[in-house]
């Protein structure tokens, strides 16, 4: 099992070794308007004023899995949409791939894991997740309140699926929030994003 999961990140990693897309750190965030599981849309431009988390998502995918299993995910969503954070949770995977759920099941799986994000998007068609890039499950970005992205890459620095890791790791995301909030530039802006490939 741990062998099997080795190679698909490698295999993951091979292949997404650059980060082009719409999506540059410094720049205005590619705009976007998608529907929640509730069918009511959300503009990116409504969020002006306040700094957004944008996480993709499969709920198959083991390396969600771990974050979510191991409550690493919940935690960071809880604390920064406590501290007025919008944590917007995309699936982009395609009808009759692995990770596409209607929005009762998306609901379902969330209220299960206990999530805590602001809304689940749907992005079926991938046009959001290929103007950000959005290479794996998970990939995190943070947009702030200017509408600039300021970061994109993985949640921490430990690229496994193993829940026992998320102690260990650096957490990317929590840190560079809490840079933001202090006023500071984003220490490390770009990581290697690690995962399941997004299901396109």
């Amino acid at each position: 099992m741990h062998k099997t999961l080795g190679i698909a990140l490698a295999l993951t990693l091979a292949a997404s070794p650059a980060l082009a897309s719409d999506a540059r750190i410094g720049e205005p965030a590619p705009a976007f308007t998608l529907s929640d599981t509730a069918g009511v849309t959300h503009n990116l431009a409504d969020f002006r004023g306040k700094t957004v988390v944008l996480e993709w998502t499969n709920h198959d995918c083991p390396f969600v899995k771990k974050h979510y299993d191991g409550e690493n995910m919940q935690r960071q969503q809880a604390e920064a949409t406590g501290d007025g954070v919008v944590w917007l949770v995309v699936n982009s995977s395609a009808e009759g791939k692995q990770g596409h759920v209607t929005p009762a099941q998306a609901d379902q799986i969330q209220a299960d894991w206990k999530a805590q994000q602001t809304a689940y998007l749907f992005d079926t068609d991938g046009t959001v997740g290929r103007a950000y890039g959005a290479k794996t499950t998970p990939h995190m970005y943070i947009i702030d309140p200017e509408g600039v992205l300021r970061y994109n890459g993985a949640i921490d620095s430990i690229p496994s699926a193993s829940p026992a890791d998320i102690e260990k790791a650096e957490q990317y995301v929590e840190i560079a929030l809490a840079e933001l909030a202090a006023g500071q530039p984003v220490s490390r802006p770009l990581t290697q994003p690690y995962g399941c490939s997004v299901k396109y």
